[in-house]
C-alpha cells in the first residue's frame, strides 16, 4: 500500500513542492489510468465544484449555479443533465461548504440525487492549498422492462432497477495569484448492481482528474486563460480537454475547447451584473457520431453570487 504524506511547516510551501505532490498523486493511481468514458460538462472550468470538491467556497460569499445540458441533440435517448449547486465561504474562514442537486437521464436510465461538499484551505505565503471532500446519495433507476429487445422474454429485461447508491469524493487545489493546479477523484466509492437488484461496493475503476490553468494580462482590459483537463479511468483510452478563454473588461468572455476525437466546443460568458453571470456552450461533434448528431450539444449555465466580500482581489478567483 502506498501512502502520501504532506507536511505543512509554518504556513509555507513552495510551488515546486506543490507540483511534486500533485505529480505523485498521478503516480499513485498507477500507469494503467485511462480516460473518463462519460460525457463532461463543457463549462466545467466556470463551475469546478462538479469536478473537484476542493472548490467549495473558492470565491467567497454565496454562489448559486444552475446548469442544464442537452447532449447529442436529435439522437433518441441522448443524455440530458441538470444541476443546482450552492457553495459558500466566509471571507475570514478557512472552511468552505456546499450542496448540489443532480438529475441525469440517458435512454432508459435516470439518476437523481444530492451531494454535500466540505473544503479546508491552508493559507501559504503567496498562495493557498485546499483539500475537499464530498458525499451524498444517488437514486439510480433503469427501466429495463421498457427496452426493445430481440427476445421479448429475456429475463434480464423483465425487472426494473430502483436503488440508492452512495457517493464519496476527494480533491485538492493549489491556487496562486495567476495559476491553479487541481487533482480530484470525485467518485471514490464505486458500486455494482446484479440482476437481483443487489448493491455491491468496490473501489475499482475510480475516475481521476488533473486540471491546470494560468491567467495572462494581454492589456488593461483583456485577460487570456489557457487551461487543460486530463481525464483518466482504468479500461479506456486517455483523454484530455484543451481550453482557451478570453475575457474583455471582466464582463464578456469567449472561448474554445478541443476534445480530441470527440468535439470542438464554443464558449460564451457574460457578466450581466456584479452578481449575475450567464454562460452558453455549443459542442460540435467531430467523432463518428456526427453522422447522427447533426444538432450538436447545448449547455446553459446561470450563476448568482451574493454576500460577496467587500474587498475583491485584482485577479478574481471566479476565472478558475
Amino acid at each position: 500500500m502506498n501512502y502520501i504524506y504532506i507536511s505543512y511547516f509554518q504556513g509555507k510551501l513552495r510551488l515546486s513542492k506543490i507540483i511534486v505532490i500533485l505529480s505523485f498523486c498521478l503516480l499513485f493511481v498507477g500507469n494503467s489510468l485511462q480516460a473518463q468514458q462519460e460525457p463532461m460538462y463543457s463549462q466545467y472550468m466556470f463551475n469546478m465544484i462538479n469536478l473537484n470538491p476542493a472548490y467549495a467556497g473558492n470565491f467567497g460569499g454565496d454562489n448559486i449555479t444552475l446548469l442544464y445540458r442537452m447532449q447529442w441533440v436529435g439522437v433518441d435517448g441522448a443524455p440530458k443533465t441538470g444541476t443546482v449547486s450552492w457553495d459558500r465561504r466566509n471571507v475570514d474562514s478557512n472552511v468552505g461548504y456546499g450542496l448540489q442537486l443532480y438529475n441525469d437521464r440517458l435512454g432508459i436510465e435516470a439518476t437523481t440525487g444530492f451531494q454535500g461538499f466540505y473544503s479546508y484551505k491552508l493559507k501559504l505565503s503567496y498562495s493557498t492549498l485546499t483539500f475537499g471532500l464530498s458525499g451524498g446519495a444517488l437514486n439510480y433507476r433503469a427501466s429495463y422492462s421498457k427496452a426493445t429487445t430481440t427476445d421479448p422474454n429475456d429475463p434480464l429485461f423483465e425487472q426494473d432497477i430502483n436503488i440508492i447508491l452512495p457517493t464519496v469524493g476527494f480533491g485538492m487545489l493549489f491556487n496562486a495569484e495567476r495559476m491553479y493546479i487541481g487533482f480530484s477523484m470525485p467518485a471514490l466509492l464505486k458500486t455494482k448492481i446484479d440482476i437481483n437488484n443487489t448493491l455491491h461496493s468496490t473501489s475499482a475503476n475510480n475516475h481521476y482528474f488533473l486540471t491546470g490553468g494560468y491567467i495572462f494580462d494581454i492589456s488593461n482590459g483583456i485577460k487570456l486563460k489557457p487551461s487543460i483537463l486530463l481525464k483518466a479511468v482504468k479500461g479506456s483510452a486517455p483523454a484530455f480537454d484543451i481550453n482557451m478563454n478570453a475575457w474583455f473588461q471582466n464582463n464578456l468572455g469567449f472561448g474554445v475547447s478541443y476534445r480530441p476525437n470527440d468535439a470542438l466546443v464554443g464558449l460564451f460568458e457574460i457578466q450581466l451584473s456584479p452578481q449575475l453571470r450567464l454562460g452558453y456552450a455549443y459542442d460540435y461533434t467531430i467523432s463518428s457520431l456526427k453522422t447522427y448528431n447533426v444538432g450538436g450539444s447545448h449547455e446553459l449555465m446561470l450563476r448568482y453570487e451574493f454576500n460577496l466580500p467587500k474587498y475583491i482581489p485584482v485577479l478574481s478567483p471566479r476565472y478558475y
